[in-house]
């Protein structure tokens, strides 16, 4: 008598679509993010400054070359 060796499998579960509703938190906290990022890294120096001294300007001085921003 022979078996198989293969198993039944089941059906292939499909992913329920994420609401707008859902998914508006994440775009908003992310866009904020990327937001306070970009001043860091682009505008953080001189008369619009936050904090004092060089310190957040030498931390990312390599990525504001990167990015194409000018600081010298």
């Amino acid at each position: 008598m022979a078996t198989s060796a293969v198993t039944p499998t089941a059906p292939a579960a499909t992913a329920a679509p994420i609401s707008l509703r859902e998914l508006a938190p994440w775009a908003l906290f992310t866009g904020v993010l990327m937001l306070v990022l970009l001043y860091f890294v682009g505008v953080e120096q001189g008369a619009t400054a936050l904090f004092e001294g060089e310190n957040v300007h030498e931390w990312l001085h390599d990525g504001r070359h990167l990015l194409g921003f000018p600081c010298h």
